[in-house]
């Protein structure tokens, strides 16, 4: 019977998962908003903000969920259309919210409303003196109108550490497994006793963890950094994976069929699933998204982080594609395949990944410069140029 269920629960939620992602208007939205954000937000607190994105993202899937739960009780073929047609009133509420949003002060300074751009930095500062940081936009916007042709400009050698971050992230964060857990979550559930509103009362119980694990993340990225909750996050989805691959190996075998699964047994990996859930959350998740949208230097920005999006949409869809099958040919295995990744991917950030927590988002460059990998990428004369605009204005904080 357990088998059964498993065998339709995985037909129809990889399924579902895929058709909703084809009409997700997602891809103006992640390529926008963190950029906003990152363009608005103080640099002390830049990371919390933006990752303000990312809590009202899993909160709006928190309330979708408990909502899909209600609504699958209606009769009469309405329940999946308030589902669907649901989604009109938080688009209503982004539409008319974004005609009150100001402008960020340094598209203004692109277009030449310096003292418009002034008024907006005063604004969202809450501050009169902001000469310094001003200055330093205008540098950085003399720099970006160097660059005629951002698209081709990022084959260029000097952006080989912003490519390296535009492409690997994205990717890294959907190879997590995190989709895998949540396909596998429902036969756990149902196993443990909620039956037929299995698949639904997981996605509320995941997205419930989702949510605070978000919170912890807004609270430590601006004060233990982005290095620290990616290395302590891939480090506990690893041993998570690890041991969810093991307990079910161990229980449903080789072959994959189930035996006898106690009700402590199913909740002891259902609490591993949400413990990796909220190492991803507070993470990857937040992160993956963060981290590309504060390294980009003006000239490449919009490019670089539209090669982000295309890049986490394009191995999303991947994913969801080829899990059936490699759930079939793996197994448990599955598990482990993705475990291995988050093991590349740790390393890829202990080494590879500078830390950019206080430093502003138009000094960024002197990071790269300081890493001991990325600063041979980093040409002299884009160096010096660098340097030579900087003297106008502020001159660069020690990192």
């Amino acid at each position: 019977m357990i088998q059964n269920q498993k065998k339709k629960q995985y037909l129809i939620r990889p399924n579902t998962y895929r058709q909703a992602r084809s009409i997700r208007p997602t891809i103006n939205i992640h390529t926008s908003v963190p950029l906003y954000l990152s363009e608005t937000a103080p640099y002390k607190f830049r990371g919390a903000l933006n990752i303000g994105f990312q809590l009202s993202i899993t909160v709006g899937i928190l309330i979708a969920n408990v909502l899909n739960y209600f609504f699958a009780k209606i009769d009469g073929g309405w329940g999946w259309r308030l589902s669907l047609g649901g989604a009109i009133v938080p688009a209503i509420i982004l539409t008319v919210g974004s005609l009150f949003l100001p402008d960020t002060p340094n598209s203004l300074i692109e277009r030449g409303n310096m003292e418009d751009a002034r008024e907006k930095l005063k604004r969202i500062r809450g501050l009169e003196n902001v000469d310094e940081e001003f200055n330093d936009l205008v540098i950085a916007s003399e720099l970006s109108k160097q660059v005629e042709h951002p698209w081709r400009n990022l084959l260029q050698r000097k952006y080989r550490p912003h490519i390296a971050v535009a492409t690997l992230i994205p990717f890294f964060q959907q190879f997590t497994g995190i989709n895998v857990i949540m396909f596998y979550a429902p036969v756990l559930f149902n196993t443990i006793g909620f039956g037929d509103d299995a698949s639904l009362m997981s996605s509320v119980i995941t997205g419930l963890v989702n949510v605070i694990a978000t919170l912890v993340s807004i609270y430590g990225v601006d004060k233990w950094g982005r290095r620290f909750l990616f290395l302590e996050g891939g480090t506990q989805m690893l041993i998570c994976q690890i041991i969810v691959a093991a307990c079910i190996g161990a229980k449903f075998g080789i072959d994959g069929h189930p035996g006898d699964l106690p009700k402590w047994y199913a909740i002891v990996v259902v609490l591993f699933i949400c413990i990796y859930v909220a190492a991803f959350a507070w993470s990857w998740g937040p992160l993956g998204w963060l981290v590309p949208s504060e390294v980009f230097p003006l000239e490449i920005r919009s490019a670089a982080q539209s090669i982000n999006v295309s890049v986490n949409m394009v191995f999303t869809f991947v994913v969801a594609q080829v899990f059936l099958n490699m759930l079939c040919h793996l197994k448990f295995g599955l598990f482990l395949f993705f475990a291995f990744f988050v093991v590349v991917m740790t390393i890829y950030v202990y080494y590879f990944l500078p830390e950019t927590k206080n430093i502003p988002i138009e000094e960024m460059n002197q990071v790269w410069r300081s890493h001991w990998f990325w600063a041979k990428f980093m040409t002299e004369e884009f160096s010096n140029g660098n340097v030579e605009m900087l003297k106008g204005g502020q001159a660069l904080k020690n990192v």
